[in-house]
């Protein structure tokens, strides 16, 4: 059954942070998803890269992740866009009904969340298999959580951990069932 995950770049006190200092990484991590599932805010930041290629000041590894996301299939998670572009279609479900639908079918690859929203969304359900976290050596002081206010206890096993010469530590978590 294909996992599902849920993977950003978080401040030391717990807020997303970017821009994403261990891009090659990030890279290698988006290689392993077979679908993405995105909330509106996040969908409409992303679009960028639907033409980043025709940006001249973009180096070769962004171009590489630039083409890898295009041709990931895109799940959108929206009340207010009529339409979504490139390799994108609307959720016609609610979150827990299409995370089903993508479990059952034979394709290959995680399913991953994209947007704090959707993804606090999908954890009050119980719905994310993993958490990682690329932690930053910085406090921000506010902004939007990484880990969503939960009413119930999930306990986490360790699966991976690597720190970066950045200090950045990725820490991947398995919710334990």
């Amino acid at each position: 059954m294909r996992s599902v995950t849920y993977s950003m770049g978080v401040s030391l006190d717990g807020y997303i942070v970017g821009p994403e200092e261990v891009f090659r990484f990030v890279t290698d991590e988006i290689r392993e998803v077979g679908v993405h599932l995105l909330g509106r805010r996040l969908y409409e930041t992303m679009l960028y890269w639907e033409t980043a290629d025709q940006d001249p000041s973009l180096d070769d590894s962004m171009l590489e992740w630039a083409a890898i996301w295009n041709s990931l299939p895109k799940v959108v998670f929206s009340s207010t866009l009529p339409a979504v572009q490139g390799h994108a279609r609307l959720a016609s479900g609610g979150l827990a009904e299409e995370i089903e639908q993508l479990r059952a079918e034979p394709a290959k690859g995680e399913i991953a969340i994209g947007g704090a929203a959707l993804a606090a969304e999908a954890a009050a359900l119980g719905l994310i298999d993993e958490y990682r976290a690329r932690v930053y050596p910085v406090l921000v002081g506010g902004g939007i959580p990484f880990f969503p206010q939960r009413e119930r206890r999930v306990d986490l096993e360790l699966a991976q951990t690597r720190t970066f010469s950045s200090g950045v530590v990725y820490l991947r978590y398995r919710v334990a069932r």
